[in-house]
């Protein structure tokens, strides 16, 4: 009954901070919580705390899984666009090279700080890593 009784109150928990609301909040680089106060100061270093809410944001792990989230996206998209270019219209090679560079340059400039912000409100929404405290 202990272990009904645990499930029952981590679906609970689970069901208090919605997942699907709090990514988008992380993707606009606003705090999962509130989504007033800012996420990220400079280009990706997460606040401390949330200057509007006050939720803490010290203990965050998103470590290198912006960066691999990144590399993945950018890769599907750019990969058969490569390919496609490449046997479509056969430009230069130095076209393409300079083309597609640009192309991976800009798109993985625009997502990381947004895939950061996706990350870390995952966490804050799933209650990993120190966000687990009632709040």
């Amino acid at each position: 009954m202990t272990q009904t009784q645990s499930l029952a109150q981590q679906q609970a928990l689970a069901d208090d901070r919605p997942t699907k609301p709090a990514l988008w909040k992380g993707w606009r680089r606003r705090c999962p919580k509130c989504g007033e106060g800012k996420l990220l100061h400079s280009y990706l270093k997460v606040n401390d705390q949330c200057a509007s809410c006050g939720e803490d944001f010290s203990h965050h792990r998103a470590d290198d899984g912006p960066a691999y989230l990144t590399i993945l996206v950018v890769g599907h998209v750019m990969a058969p666009l490569m390919h496609y270019t490449a046997f479509e219209w056969r430009p230069s090679p130095w076209v393409m090279a300079t083309v597609f560079s640009v192309g991976c340059l800009t798109a993985s400039l625009y997502l990381l700080p947004r895939l950061k912000g996706v990350v870390v409100a995952y966490q804050w929404a799933r209650r990993m890593h120190g966000f687990d405290k009632a709040s």
